[in-house]
């Protein structure tokens, strides 16, 4: 059974848990933390200057179809939807439930009158995911940002803008303080250590991120905040708690094969030579049954 690890409270609040993502980036008063981090992410593509926060429930058009819950949902000032999801721990079909998620989006700008009217002026939509403790299926991909889009096979040429996927690797993400080149790295970093720090770094002092510390700090929280994040926190450390339990549960069930298997192969080598059974099972602590089979 999974232990559970107890969460240590420090000077300021975990950005990733549920609570904290939302109380830095999900509220009006705080909408400029959200700007500063979507601009980073776009890296000059794009350059947001305002947004509207939407609604995060997108219940089906019938009692049958599916709805979708997003983490964040806004608009930007040309019109352009952003989904911003934090992604803790590997899920299935993760990447048919984005495709999912941007096709509501975009299905939902069709108006409920004459359509004629509209002639598919699809606004652009974006998912941003941030992956804490998973990683994409991409090979030996070292690439920690993931920018897709619609885009022609054979040649690698952009088919269309309006559709985009950003998936953003933690794990991967593993620059040190002097290594931070640009305001996204600055924001990736802080999203993964700002819960371990006890004050603002020299090199983090302009006006974005002292507003994002001071809202993080813990003594900062109301009573009925506190609550709510510390219950946050525990949930979040306890699914890690069993993540981890059933990674090590498979390795060393995988460990097992391998030396079972390397067993096997020795006792094969050895009923060739035609040493006894007896023998080869008090050396490889196989079976009689099992070796005779080989």
């Amino acid at each position: 059974m999974a232990k559970t690890t107890k969460p240590t409270i420090g000077t300021y609040i975990d950005p990733l848990t549920d609570f904290a993502f939302k109380k830095l980036f999900g509220s009006e008063p705080n909408k400029d933390l959200l700007i500063d981090f979507l601009n980073g992410v776009f890296r000059g593509r794009k350059h947001i200057v305002d947004l509207v926060y939407n609604k995060n429930e997108h219940p089906g058009e019938t009692v049958n179809e599916g709805g979708a819950i997003f983490d964040l949902t806004c608009t930007g000032n040309d019109g352009e939807q952003f989904i911003i999801e934090v992604q803790r721990g590997k899920q299935g079909n993760f990447k048919q439930r984005a495709i999912f998620y941007t096709s509501r989006l975009v299905s939902e700008q069709a108006p409920k009158g004459k359509r004629s009217e509209w002639a598919y002026d699809v606004k652009e939509v974006y998912l941003i995911a941030l992956l804490e403790d998973f990683s994409l299926d991409v090979g030996n991909d070292p690439a920690f940002l993931h920018d897709i889009c619609l885009s022609n096979r054979e040649t690698g040429k952009v088919f269309y803008e309006g559709l985009g996927y950003i998936f953003i690797e933690l794990t991967k993400f593993v620059k040190t303080e002097a290594e931070l080149d640009n305001d996204l790295d600055k924001w990736l970093y802080v999203l993964k250590n700002m819960s371990s720090m006890d004050k603002i770094p020299v090199y983090l002092r302009k006006p974005i991120f002292e507003k994002l510390f001071n809202i993080a700090e813990y003594s900062n929280l109301t009573k009925e905040e506190k609550t709510m994040y510390d219950t946050s926190l525990k949930r979040k450390w306890d699914n890690k708690a069993v993540l981890d339990y059933a990674v090590n549960e498979a390795v060393k069930e995988a460990t097992k094969e391998a030396e079972h298997n390397k067993a096997v192969d020795i006792a094969r080598e050895m009923k060739q030579d035609g040493i006894p059974i007896e023998q080869i099972a008090k050396f490889t602590k196989l079976s009689v049954q099992e070796i005779e089979k080989i």
